[in-house]
């Protein structure tokens, strides 16, 4: 399912944990936070606790590692 196939979508506010998150606010999709773009809560398989930030794909979860100076460049 594509976000934009929803009608009525909101984006939640999540708690990360270490093995699983917690929905604070409900909505439909959470935002990467390398990217921008809309991730389907369904589809929310990468994220940091430390940061508390969600990624799209393992991609944009190495880019936020390699901002935040614990990958090399």
């Amino acid at each position: 399912m594509n976000i934009h196939d929803i009608p009525h979508s909101s984006e939640a506010r999540v708690r990360f944990l270490d093995a699983d998150f917690r929905v604070i606010t409900p909505g439909t999709f959470v935002r990467c936070a390398i990217t921008g773009k809309p991730i389907p809560i369904d589809e929310l398989r990468y994220w940091s606790v430390e940061r508390q930030q969600a990624y799209v794909d393992v991609h944009a979860s190495l880019e936020a590692e390699r901002r935040a100076g614990r990958l090399p460049a």
